[in-house]
């Protein structure tokens, strides 16, 4: 994905801003023209002749330069993506406030080219909460960042905020014009998504839940509205989204259910909310205090709204299901998948390492009502929800088909 594109290198003034060097050759010979950018704090780390020696055009630092008056809107509208590499926290910052006081942050506010931030900096400084919420406030933007990892920093310190390595980033840009490409193929389709553990009442105070964090139904919901569609989100969790997403909160598993089933005309239903099995039978009126006797709690099933679903499936609509299993996984959710006439499902072993509940990362397998199943390795999230979404156009495309 990276040949041919125009990609604007950014270089902020940290220390990590020699690992940039490493960034734009890998970019170079993966045949992208690169256009180096660096703040007057980047050239105190790195010569400005290095870059111009290997980018595919001499680097750029004045937003006054007599061949061009308009430097940071040329240099916007040409790029196919933006990468900041690193970027400090005062260019993050800045972007996130709209503040232009160089070439730089004048380009990532001229440029609808999608932008990537690679973050470095000493592990108190990335800990901080205005870091933290100035990225936040970029992320529901559409910028992506590449988190840093731990390990050696300046001045013999070890922590988080260790620039990702060149590799990664520049596998991370591959990845992000690939989904580029991929913006338009839901275009006009109504995508409803859940997401999020049900909370099944004890008493006024207490519930029972489940370990659901709801980060792989928003990554689902951000990435199906990226790729075109009408996105309609129905959740127990709330977290960061991008604006134009329909959000609709709820608790139990009748809440879900009461919100899902006047919606249950979308084009794609994607049930990926992690939804009771029991609830407590006779929840109590007021808070149970504690005493000499234990309570004893009776469950009940909750009603399993998908196989409704399943079963009056218009014409034309994908299902989508979710299978967190912890053992026997592939037979488990083809049973799931056969009994409640889904499309898809999307099984995950919740006990693997980095997989499941609570994690940014997740391993699939996305077993379709063929009888095909697609295995996916450890990624993060967005990345298996542009699995499922192209699991979801594949099927489609396809046609109908008898279900195996």
């Amino acid at each position: 994905m990276l040949a041919g594109r125009t990609i604007i290198l950014g270089v902020s003034g940290g220390i990590a801003a020699y690992k940039a060097i490493e960034v734009c050759r890998r970019l170079v010979d993966a045949g992208a023209h690169v256009v180096p950018v660096m703040t007057q704090g980047a050239t105190r780390f790195v010569g400005e002749v290095t870059f111009s020696a290997l980018a595919s055009e001499p680097v750029q630092t004045s937003l006054w330069t007599e061949r061009d008056p308009i430097p940071h809107t040329r240099l916007g509208q040409r790029a196919d993506l933006v990468v900041v590499c690193p970027a400090t926290a005062r260019l993050i910052g800045d972007y996130a406030a709209g503040i232009s006081h160089d070439l730089l942050t004048a380009t990532l506010l001229a440029t609808r080219a999608p932008v990537v931030l690679c973050p470095a900096m000493h592990t108190e400084m990335w800990e901080h909460p205005a870091v933290q919420e100035n990225l936040a406030t970029l992320r529901r933007r559409g910028v992506t960042v590449i988190d840093p990892a731990e390990g050696r920093l300046a001045g013999g310190d070890v922590g988080a905020g260790r620039l990702a390595d060149p590799a990664d980033i520049v596998a991370a840009l591959d990845d992000r014009l690939g989904r580029l490409d991929q913006a338009a193929d839901l275009e006009g389709l109504r995508v409803l998504v859940t997401a999020g553990g049900t909370r099944e009442a004890i008493d006024p105070v207490r519930v029972i839940t489940n370990r659901s964090s709801g980060k792989q139904g928003y990554a689902l919901a951000e990435r199906a509205q990226a790729r075109g569609a009408k996105v309609t989100l129905i959740t127990t969790v709330s977290r960061p989204l991008p604006p134009g997403i329909e959000v609709i909160e709820v608790a139990s598993a009748a809440d879900m259910e009461a919100a899902v089933m006047p919606r249950r005309d979308a084009d794609v239903i994607i049930m990926a909310a992690a939804v009771a099995d029991f609830r407590p039978a006779s929840p109590a009126a007021s808070k149970i205090k504690k005493g000499d006797e234990v309570p004893q709690i009776v469950l009940e099933p909750t009603h399993d709204f998908l196989v409704d679903l399943g079963r009056t499936k218009p014409e034309g609509q994908t299902l989508v299901g979710f299978a967190a299993e912890t053992d026997d996984v592939v037979a488990n959710a083809r049973h799931k998948l056969e009994r409640k006439h889904l499309d898809l499902i999307v099984a995950n072993d919740v006990s693997a390492p980095g997989a499941g509940f609570e994690h940014d990362t997740n391993q699939v397998v996305i077993m379709d009502a063929a009888g095909v199943d697609h295995d996916v390795g450890l990624r993060d999230k967005r990345s298996i929800a542009d699995a499922v979404l192209d699991a979801v156009v594949a099927w489609r495309s396809a046609g109908p088909r008898p279900h195996a």
